[in-house]
């Protein structure tokens, strides 16, 4: 049985994920001007459990906060840009460590506030941690590193490219198996290089989100253990499934501090909204409140989860370069390979417009050697593109070489270009023979994607792919689909094909299609 308080995030997911693509071209909460008593803020997705707080603090203070939701590096990257400046009026992100390291964002704040605080710990089954022989209070990371070369270990996180729970856990873990006494320098993560291969060896989920995460690791069970924040296991647990064994290792982690932080760009008016909003989110009662709603440690009144457990706090890299360099190396070289099947809709309603911004959205999603980190597919990924419309078309595959990308991504980008629009739309044929295509998943993390305009109108029923995804092996019923809806597809049939193979719906009906394209990467 699902938890309560996953059902509940992984539905606050799909309303995040459809808003985010979705059909208004100028949000509520991204007004051009400040309001007198409301505060535009961009912040972390995983912040929407402070609502109930937030709505208390309305009535007491009379400043409401309206969210625009993001994830921790993207954010990053729009206020460095100097796109947040006369749309936002704050930010509330779950660390504000990544953004010190980009001057140009840095200096687009004024103030931060800490109004809590949650460090990277790691959930494990409880029979697991018998297994091991671990006692909570003496796991290192190097146990951690040792349990999973032994095949005793596999776990989920978040991608690190945009969340922050997965920085934090990259970093952490780095810091660690390299042995850095104190930054991480480009030495420390060359160091650290071949186990920490070893080490995401046993990564077998990961994910743009942390309530995805949570949702989606109890749902398949084959996992023994959850990187994450402590407060998100923690609340998993308050759900009483699946009951992790909090994990804080005792060699260090990175701990998110969940900063309130203004940018200068904000009026005198919204500065006076901020202060006074802060200062009640600081008050001792309030602090209660908090902890007992998100389970995050407070940082003034009562005292803190585990405060008798003394950890190191780790230190984010010295310089962005380090930064982004271990991030790069994560995204190419340490963690598993992607395999992706794209199963798009080419079918006779795609002509045009459609098939036009398709194009487009493919063309930046391939990307090129030289793109800007995560803006291109992944060295070593296998990705396969699989045009249908009455039936499928063609099929595609192609890896890329790390040692000449342009290859495959050039050849893909051919392929996309001469995609034409033509027949019926046979979604759920298409989607077996997808399933057909990935064969055993193995050594990679594997997604399927699917993009369509309209209803099934050929080939498979709706009962006929069910009944087909109820008999694959185990391994294979895991992968996910993620369901781009477009145009005028049908909303229930895209909603049923998420929910029975553990995927997400992204909304693109008005909005954009690179954005619900880049949105996925985080989960593939």
């Amino acid at each position: 049985m699902i938890g309560r308080l996953r059902r509940a995030l992984a539905l606050l997911g799909v309303a995040l994920l459809v808003g985010a693509c979705g059909e208004t071209p100028e949000p509520p909460n991204a007004d051009t001007e400040y309001r007198a008593g409301t505060l535009r803020v961009l912040a972390s997705s995983e912040l929407a459990d402070v609502q109930t707080v937030l709505t208390q603090a309305h009535r007491e203070t009379g400043v409401e906060v309206r969210f625009t939701w993001a994830g921790t590096l993207d954010a990053v990257e729009e206020i460095a840009s100097g796109r947040a400046d006369g749309r936002f009026d704050a930010v509330w992100l779950s660390s504000n460590d990544y953004l010190r390291l980009r001057p140009e964002a840095a200096g687009k704040l004024t103030s931060e506030t800490t109004l809590m605080t949650s460090p990277v710990a790691i959930g494990v089954k409880p029979e697991s941690m018998r297994e091991l022989g671990w006692s909570p209070g003496k796991v290192t990371w190097a146990d951690v590193h040792r349990a999973v070369v032994s095949g005793r270990l596999t776990y989920a996180m978040t991608d690190p490219l945009r969340s922050n729970s997965g920085f934090s856990a990259l970093v952490s873990v780095t810091s660690a198996l390299s042995g850095a006494q104190g930054a991480l320098t480009e030495t420390d993560v060359r160091r650290a290089t071949p186990r920490l291969k070893q080490f995401f060896a046993g990564q077998r989920l990961t994910a743009g989100s942390s309530g995805w995460l949570a949702d989606s690791y109890g749902r398949r069970g084959s996992m023994n253990a959850l990187i994450n924040y402590e407060s998100v296991l923690l609340s998993m647990n308050r759900d009483h499934d699946p009951d992790l064994t909090v994990v804080r290792p005792r060699d260090g982690v990175v701990t998110a501090d969940y900063p309130f932080s203004l940018l200068t760009s904000a009026s005198a008016g919204a500065k006076e909204d901020a202060a006074k909003l802060t200062a009640h989110l600081r008050s001792p009662a309030v602090q209660a409140s908090l902890a007992t709603a998100t389970l995050r440690r407070p940082v003034t009144g009562a005292p803190a989860q585990d405060a008798g457990e003394r950890r190191r706090e780790l230190p984010l890299p010295a310089t962005r370069a380090v930064a982004d360099g271990l991030l790069a190396s994560y995204e190419n070289v340490l963690r598993r390979p992607s395999r992706t099947v794209y199963v798009l809709d080419t079918s006779a309603s795609m002509g045009g417009d459609r098939l036009d911004r398709l194009k487009q959205a493919l063309d930046r999603l391939i990307g090129k050697p030289d793109s800007a980190l995560g803006r291109r597919f992944r060295d070593r990924e296998e990705v396969t593109l699989l045009p249908f419309g009455s039936e499928v078309k063609r099929v595609v595959r192609h890896t890329v070489d790390p040692a000449r990308p342009a290859l495959a991504l050039d050849a893909l980008r051919t392929e996309a270009a001469g995609l034409t629009a033509r027949g019926g739309t046979a979604i759920y044929s298409s989607l077996r023979e997808a399933y057909e295509r990935i064969g055993t998943p193995g050594d990679a993390l594997t997604t399927i994607v699917l993009m369509t305009d309209g209803a099934n109108t050929a080939g498979a029923s709706e009962a006929d792919f069910d009944a087909y995804h109820a008999a694959l092996p185990p391994n294979r019923r895991v992968t996910p689909v993620f369901a781009i809806r477009f145009g005028d597809s049908n909303m229930t049939e895209l909603s049923h094909i998420a929910g029975l193979t553990g995927g997400r719906l992204f909304d693109a009906t008005k909005g954009s299609l690179d954005e619900a394209f880049e949105e996925i990467r985080g989960y593939q």
